[in-house]
């Protein structure tokens, strides 16, 4: 009963009362470095899939085409706000926080390029994938089914037999052929690398 009796007396005294009722947090600040969600900003998007390519996450970012506006979506329940898609945007049509900025003050900026690999035993020389191929189609829209293409500035296509990759260094990484492959031969890497320098946004 003493014990209650001292409890009482210490939290009732005036000056403890005073500071429980008027305690003050510090105000929220929100550090330099910190990166939110991914935003659009008012630039154009140009469907190069440097985001997607980029992007950690399974299934956090899509590049969409709707009502015949291409656009980046951003899925927050599977981003983890890395900020990677935004500072590897050639165009800047993401924002996040202060990260565009920083890197022009930097003038840092990333490049990716695309190799794609396919395993010969796996392959069944079908030409879905030389088919479903955006890049191909803008090259060649008449590529025939099967992959046959009687044009050498296509990505890829098949010949002799064979599936033959010609011009790996203008894939988009879009990745339509591995998710046409009904095999799973195809795979498409990407290899970034930061680079530093005085940099132009194209168009400008």
């Amino acid at each position: 009963m003493t014990s209650i009796t001292w409890y009482l007396r210490e939290f009732l005294r005036p000056e403890w009362v005073r500071k429980f009722l008027t305690v003050r947090t510090a105000p929220l600040v929100i550090p330099a470095h910190f990166r939110d969600f991914p935003a659009r900003t008012e630039v154009e998007c140009t469907h190069c899939f440097t985001c997607r390519m980029i992007c950690p996450a399974p299934g956090a970012i899509e590049v969409l085409q709707r009502e015949g506006t291409w656009g980046p979506e951003v899925y927050h329940g599977h981003c983890i706000r890395c900020g990677l898609c935004v500072e590897a945007c050639p165009e800047g049509v993401l924002a996040s926080g202060r990260i565009l900025a920083q890197q022009e003050a930097d003038r840092t900026r990333f490049t990716a390029e695309f190799h794609i690999r396919v395993d010969p035993a796996k392959c069944m020389r079908c030409g879905n994938c030389c088919v479903a191929c955006p890049v191909n189609k803008e090259k060649d829209p008449q590529i025939a089914s099967g992959g046959h293409s009687a044009n050498d500035e296509v990505i890829m296509k098949i010949q002799g037999g064979q599936h033959v990759i010609i011009h790996e260094e203008i894939c988009t990484g879009c990745r339509t052929c591995e998710d046409t492959c009904p095999n799973t031969a195809i795979r498409v890497a990407r290899v970034v690398q930061a680079v530093h320098g005085t940099f132009e946004k194209e168009g400008s």
